[in-house]
């Protein structure tokens, strides 16, 4: 297996730069392995205290899920919650009065959220969907299980435990994030956050009772605003740069808007202002810092890992698992498919290699007949998203729900 240590058994600067150039995660200027050194004058808010977010979690909605599962209320709560859908939906009368309380002051879009931006951006998401399905399901979805703390967070919590249904939750914060009407009252994606948002507190109190997960882990305390940043490098900057490399139309209004959309949905999930980047360019930096040099193997992600890739099986994707490994290591890279340990397909690596950048061309018109092998990758991508959508039914996406303990072996 591959290794990005150095001699002190800290990543290697070189082997780390190489790794971000391969996803597109970082340019020249990286800087991997540095400690936290971003400048909040590159966030939305122009200013902050310069706090290290490793050690910053969202303290009032963590009380509040103490308090709702030492009282044993979270199973009222999550019934509670299967009719509150929509945006514009009125809070369940059956909330207990203190979660009532603070959803009040976070069931809204941020005030300086731009609805035409909004909207532009969910047009963009209908206009690429295809290559959004592709990159955050194969490519953002697999690069999770690299990274480490998300890996083993998601292994030890109550999810890991059937990630049929753990994956087809995922997705249904993407797809009501790209929604049309996303965050209009009619959309879906304001209240998806705010309950992914009780989640995420309630498995940062109960992760920390795991003697599986503390026995591996590098935190007291998972799911802090680093490793929400973290996530969203591992989708919306990766999906950008993906996009740019494949020279697939992206106009720099598009790409504002894309931006503004994940802008308001880390606000949505509880990260500060201080540490929102105002531009792709600060992106890129930050990713350049937080995520890049932890990208590495674990028990526990190369399980994960052989298990999504197990769910489009379920499917018929009409194409060989070979193709689908090498699927993913043309999205990510052939070192995170050796961690992985993905077997390879030659046959299959040169029909992508040669037949996925014709295949943007037609779809984007730059081409007039379509290429050989433009029906196979059609298929493909239209079974993939059915595998991970609801459990690869149709029909309404999966619905989250509250956890009460970690997966049942921990």
């Amino acid at each position: 297996m591959s290794d990005l240590s150095g001699r002190n058994g800290s990543p290697s600067r070189r082997k780390v730069l190489s790794l971000g150039v391969a996803l597109g995660l970082v340019g020249a200027a990286g800087s991997a392995g540095e400690a936290w050194a971003w400048s909040p004058e590159g966030s939305i808010a122009g200013a902050g205290a310069g706090a290290d977010p490793e050690y910053v979690w969202d303290d009032e909605v963590d009380r509040l899920l103490v308090s709702l599962i030492e009282n044993g209320q979270v199973p009222a709560v999550n019934s509670a919650m299967e009719s509150w859908v929509n945006n514009d939906d009125p809070l369940p009368g059956a909330f207990p009065a203190e979660l009532t309380a603070w959803l009040r002051k976070v069931n809204r879009l941020p005030s300086w959220a731009d609805r035409a931006m909004l909207a532009r951006a969910a047009d963009f998401n209908r206009r690429k969907d295809t290559y959004l399905f592709m990159l955050y399901g194969l490519g953002s979805g697999i690069m999770s299980t690299v990274i480490p703390r998300e890996a083993r967070s998601v292994y030890w919590s109550a999810g890991g435990a059937d990630m049929k249904d753990r994956a087809a939750k995922t997705f249904t914060f993407g797809y009501d994030l790209a929604e049309l009407d996303g965050f209009e009252p009619s959309g879906q994606f304001v209240v998806t956050a705010n309950k992914t948002r009780l989640v995420h507190a309630a498995v940062r109190h109960l992760l920390p009772q795991s003697p599986h997960w503390t026995s591996v882990s590098d935190q007291d305390i998972p799911i802090s605003n680093a490793d929400i940043l973290v996530t969203f490098h591992s989708l919306g900057t990766y999906v950008r740069r993906k996009l740019l490399e494949w020279k697939v139309p992206f106009s720099t209004e598009d790409q504002a808007a894309f931006l503004h959309s994940w802008q308001v949905a880390l606000h949505l999930l509880g990260v500060r202002e201080e540490y929102i980047p105002k531009s792709w360019a600060a992106a890129e930096e930050q990713s350049g810092q937080v995520l890049t040099p932890i990208l590495a193997p674990t028990t526990e992600g190369i399980q994960l890992a052989e298990e999504l890739l197990g769910l489009p099986s379920q499917v018929d994707l009409g194409v060989s698992r070979g193709f689908l490994n090498e699927f993913v290591r043309y999205v990510l890279s052939d070192e995170i498919g050796d961690w992985l340990g993905l077997k390879r397909d030659p046959a299959s690596a040169a029909l992508i290699r040669a037949g996925w950048p014709a295949y943007i061309q037609f779809r984007e018109g730059l081409i007039p007949v379509a290429p050989g092998g433009f029906y196979l990758f059609d298929q493909f991508l239209r079974a993939l998203a059915m595998a991970f959508l609801n459990n690869g039914s149709s029909g309404q996406t999966t619905p989250i729900v509250i956890p009460t303990g970690n997966r049942p072996s921990s």
